[in-house]
């Protein structure tokens, strides 16, 4: 259903005049399946979507009117959100966060955006999150500023090696980033991330991955912010792509959840953050046996860790990052058992296969099969941890 910047679908031309006027129309800058997820979850609050993508044939353009233009191209983003026939957009958000800070700009002064330009300059630049912690006191990795192959030679010559080299922008899901196993091969490193300013991060021995989901609504009233938290999420990644994530983590104490959220409300109170911003950590075991967390980056959206929130929480991340956006007040954000959410990378399993498990959830994006496309993911629900062990089993023995 993809149109031209100029034009959107048939759906939103045969809805009367009337029904436009009273609806909220939510412009989301991107058409993947964050913004396909947001549109569905919108659904059944009343509200109407527009999505804008460079792409023609992104996803989210199935279940909702597509403009496609370029990010860059002012008038055409401008015309998106301002024009239409069912009149302007009330407000724009964004599922992809490397939309151009300077388009949400010049859009956030013509209308609200949210989440605020600067959590996505802030998100975009590594650099930018890193100070960001360290100034809210958040412990991160320990890291060294790369602008140059000489950069990276002395840091090699002066920082424990294996570390890791990562580009300051642009990377996401494992891209423009290169192991340096010893100082012979820094050159190697640089030119496998195109010479791009960069962070070499110790290498930290964590014991395992994990994420907290943080809302935050929109001030009214003169009132504070209400800000959310969903129970933090274990996330195993493989080839720099998340595979599983669990929910509750079934390994971290109360103590681990409150220290997520402490730090996850330190940011967004920060950015003035409207919306549902994810934050990663490395949770590190210390000699003492305590737990210890080292942020590792914040996601100014709705995030793949927190999809197991469809099924799996009194509200999902979709719907409450669109009733934040929205000036709604939030949902409960507590789990309604156990979850386990499984990417399906390169292709989408037979639907029969996985909907014949008891407490399967498959979520088919749409997308053309391609080797490491996220294409679908299947969440599985159920009553105790045990019992997800087991479904995890099952779909594995099932699916492959």
């Amino acid at each position: 259903m993809a149109r031209s910047d100029a034009m959107t679908s048939s759906t939103s031309s045969s809805t009367s005049p009337a029904a436009r006027s009273s609806a909220t129309t939510v412009g989301i800058l991107g058409g993947g399946q964050l913004g396909r997820m947001l549109a569905l979850a919108g659904a059944p609050l009343g509200l109407r979507f527009r999505l804008f993508d460079p792409a023609r044939d992104a996803c989210g353009g199935q279940v909702a009117p597509l403009f496609v233009g370029d990010f860059n191209d002012l008038e055409a983003v401008e015309r998106f959100a301002l024009g239409g026939e069912d009149g302007p957009c009330d407000l724009v958000t964004y599922e992809f966060e490397n939309v151009p800070v300077r388009t949400a700009a010049h859009l956030a002064g013509r209308l609200p955006v949210y989440p605020p330009p600067g959590a996505l300059e802030t998100a975009q630049d590594r650099l930018h999150e890193r100070r960001l912690f360290e100034r809210l006191g958040i412990p991160t990795p320990g890291y060294r500023v790369i602008d140059s192959l000489e950069d990276l030679r002395r840091a090699a010559a002066e920082e424990p090696l294996p570390a890791l080299l990562k580009t300051r922008r642009l990377g996401y899901d494992g891209k423009g980033q290169c192991l340096v196993p010893s100082a012979e091969k820094c050159e190697a490193a640089w030119e496998a991330i195109g010479r791009a300013p960069a962070l070499l991060d110790r290498f930290v021995a964590f014991e395992r991955e994990v994420s907290v989901i943080a809302v935050r609504g929109r001030p009214t009233g003169g009132e504070p912010a209400e800000v959310r938290f969903y129970p933090v999420t274990e996330n195993v990644h493989r080839g720099g792509i998340l595979r599983l994530s669990r929910a509750p983590s079934p390994h971290v104490s109360e103590d681990v959840q409150r220290q997520t959220e402490d730090a996850a409300r330190k940011v967004v109170e920060a950015l003035d953050y409207v919306g549902v911003l994810a934050v990663e950590f490395f949770l590190v075991r210390r000699a003492d046996g305590g737990a210890e967390l080292l942020a590792n980056e914040i996601a100014p959206r709705v995030h793949n860790s927190g999809h197991w929130t469809i099924e799996g929480a009194a509200t999902s991340q979709f719907e409450n990052h669109l009733r934040a956006v929205c000036g709604l007040p939030l949902g409960p954000t507590e789990a309604v058992g156990h979850a386990a959410m499984v990417n399906l990378i390169g292709e989408v399993p037979r639907a029969a296969g996985v909907l014949g498990l008891e407490g399967a959830h498959l979520h088919d994006y749409g997308k053309e099969p391609r080797a490491g496309r996220k294409v679908g993911h299947v969440t599985l629900v159920g009553r105790t941890r045990e019992e997800v062990d087991g479904m995890l089993e099952r779909f594995t023995r099932v699916v492959g």
